[in-house]
């Protein structure tokens, strides 16, 4: 829901994505969504069913509201984290740091790169992030090794479902250029605080 048309208007046979990234507007708490050729959706939903049951059955575990509801609300949502990144595109552009995409730039996703220049100030942004979280504000992220990552990597997220890229979250390996990536954001002004307190971190450590 970012760029004007998506992946089935563009050629794409069939589509498959995760419910607590943009789709689910921040409400869905699990979940996946299958799009495209019609054969194609209902050969998809055979497999991960059973023969003859299909789309009439689906491990919606009680939460059909919920997942209806995140679809309803998902353009509203990622247009608030849109208008967060860009946001943080100026303002931290302003501060002196390098960011992708820069303000102005078309958007292709609700990630925004910034380069942060050194290890230290990687992990004060992402302490900032973490303290504007509505859950886990008081925890503290430390960078760790995860399966996957050549190198340490710090992530911070105090979302209501864990691991939603659709909540405002950062992370970022320790290595140059010391990026960190910030994405997501249910809404403009969380993002605004969030900024700021990533900001006040790095401020309060002589970082910036």
């Amino acid at each position: 829901m970012v760029e004007e048309e998506e992946p089935i208007e563009a050629g794409a046979d069939c589509v498959a994505g995760s419910l607590i990234k943009n789709l689910g507007g921040t409400l869905a708490p699990t979940g996946g969504y299958i799009a495209g050729r019609q054969d194609l959706v209902w050969r998809a939903l055979t497999s991960a069913t059973a023969p003859g049951i299909c789309g009439q059955m689906g491990a919606t575990m009680q939460m059909t509201r919920t997942l209806a509801q995140g679809v309803y609300f998902s353009p509203l949502v990622v247009g608030e984290a849109l208008q967060g990144a860009i946001f943080a595109a100026h303002f931290f552009s302003r501060l002196g740091f390098s960011v992708l995409p820069r303000p102005g730039d078309p958007r292709t996703d609700i990630i925004q790169a910034i380069r942060l220049g050194r290890p230290q100030a990687l992990q004060a942004f992402c302490r900032g992030i973490q303290s504007a979280g509505p859950v886990d504000a008081r925890a503290i992220p430390h960078a760790v090794n995860n399966p996957g990552y050549r190198d340490p990597i710090i992530m911070a997220g105090g979302s209501f479902i864990q691991g939603s890229s659709m909540e405002l979250s950062s992370d970022g390996p320790l290595r140059e250029p010391f990026a960190v990536y910030l994405q997501g954001g249910n809404s403009y002004a969380h993002v605004f605080l969030g900024c700021l307190l990533a900001a006040k971190h790095l401020h309060d450590e002589e970082l910036l």
